[in-house]
């Protein structure tokens, strides 16, 4: 979630007998969510083989069809340039922890290093590859970051109902028009609708009815970070490993499934959906967890479980992802897409030094106040709780990859403000890896020294004096 980690669900989720208190905060968080900026995914050349409308409306920026704000230079990258890069790598596994980069993570952190949980994998240099990770073990609520769990969930159903026909699988997120029902309340993340035939961009909360590809469905949660599309796609996944090649099926079955299924049997593929793809590829699932719907509804109608995670378990999932052993290599190629930021920049994404870099992103945030002396509750600022967490891949300059690192970074700094400090880290971090791998690039881009050049041999007879 953009704010309070899991927003109003983890709120609701620590409110178990919801009284007045927890409704108000409850009421408090839905207020704050409206004016939460957004992030946007996906590369912007590929509205024609995803159909995500809102592609359409960046490219035409983009070439000056439509007025709007363009993209840095970092953002501009073709579906094509947008790969996972560590294919030939396969077995690798995290290095041991590099004490000297560690020592200069913690740093970094100043006097806040208790208050962390980081991990950083430099792949920069893959003939000597660095680790470093603070506190890699300490669990918190993920928030926002456990929908690329809800990703990988649907990402797992499509390849084991079709292994060998990726058509198939394309075509399920492509054509599979989805209708946002009653499972999205409630929600006030907003989504970007292109109308294609008005040419008029809509911002607004999914609403019951909305209408969308699973495709689009995928890139609201990936980006803008809908609750609303997640607990969709939670809903569809479901459907999905529970009906199989029947997939998709009507509205009616739909709601008869969820209405007359017996609550446990309905945990049960709950858990199968979201949990099991976990174990399934090589995760520790008690490391890292989502447990339930990302909305109050969808947990009415199925109860699920408690979601946490680590750093190092997100660093974990974003190596496998980026050498290809999420599910298998299409799959984790089209996860990484849907997390390449392609629009507004935020929190860890937004640091300036990161403006040129290609950044694959998803962050969460959940924050708690209460009355304190000569304290005043800001967004981003709790002085209960303060969690902020990101996840990004940092490709830089975009396209030339002469740095390339993974990081994953959860925070609980009370009474800071929580995106600033990640912007603040991101640009620090990027200067240390740059300073680290600066000398061995300006070796390789020095020109090789020439060669002597022989003096030929004087031919006899011939005087060698001018």
């Amino acid at each position: 979630m953009h704010t309070l980690t899991a927003g109003i669900d983890v709120v609701v989720d620590q409110c178990s007998r919801p009284g007045r208190a927890c409704l108000l905060l409850i009421a408090m968080v839905a207020g704050l969510f409206a004016a939460t900026p957004a992030v946007h995914a996906y590369p912007i050349d590929a509205y024609e083989s995803t159909g995500i409308g809102r592609l359409e409306v960046m490219s035409r920026i983009e070439n000056g069809t439509l007025k709007g704000r363009k993209q840095p230079k970092g953002a501009l990258l073709t579906t094509e340039e947008v790969d996972i890069r560590l294919t030939g790598y396969k077995d690798m596994e995290l290095p041991p922890v590099d004490a000297a980069f560690k020592q200069q993570i913690e740093g970094l952190l100043g006097g806040y290093v208790s208050r962390y949980g980081v991990s950083v994998l430099d792949l920069s240099d893959m003939d000597n590859p660095r680790y470093a990770e603070v506190n890699g073990n300490v669990a918190r609520n993920p928030g926002s970051v456990g929908k690329i769990v809800v990703a990988l969930g649907i990402f797992q159903a499509l390849a084991d109902l079709y292994p060998d026909d990726l058509e198939a699988r394309w075509r399920i997120m492509r054509d599979t028009e989805i209708i946002a029902d009653e499972f999205i309340i409630s929600d006030s993340h907003t989504v970007r609708m292109w109308d294609r035939e008005d040419e008029k961009l809509i911002r607004r909360p999914l609403a019951v009815d909305d209408r969308g590809s699973m495709f689009e469905f995928l890139d609201w949660m990936a980006s803008p970070s809908s609750n609303a599309a997640a607990a969709t796609l939670t809903k569809h996944g479901m459907l999905l490993t529970r009906f199989g090649v029947d997939y998709p099926v009507s509205e009616t079955m739909s709601k008869d499934y969820f209405a007359n299924t017996p609550r446990a049997e309905l945990t049960d593929q709950l858990a199968k959906f979201i949990q099991s793809p976990v174990t399934r590829n090589g995760l520790d699932l008690a490391q890292i967890r989502q447990g339930s719907f990302f909305t109050r509804t969808g947990k009415r109608k199925v109860q699920g479980t408690s979601s946490y995670a680590t750093s190092r378990s997100l660093m974990e999932m974003t190596l496998k992802m980026e050498q290809g052993l999420f599910v298998d290599e299409f799959s984790s190629r089209e996860m990484k897409r849907l997390l390449y930021v392609t629009e507004r920049r935020i929190r860890y994404a937004s640091a300036p030094a990161l403006a040129s870099s290609a950044v694959y992103f998803k962050s969460g945030s959940l924050y708690k106040c209460e009355p304190e002396p000569d304290f005043v509750c800001k967004k981003y600022h709790g002085n209960v709780r303060n969690f902020m967490n990101s996840v990004a891949i940092v490709e830089s300059p975009a396209g030339e990859r002469k740095l390339h690192y993974i990081v994953t970074l959860m925070s609980n700094v009370l009474r800071r403000n929580s995106a600033v400090d990640h912007q603040t880290f991101a640009t620090r971090l990027h200067r240390l890896i740059e300073a680290h791998h600066k000398p061995r690039l300006e070796k390789e881009s020095a020109p090789a020294a020439a060669a002597p050049v022989a003096t030929p041999a004087p031919v006899a007879g011939e005087s060698t004096t001018h």
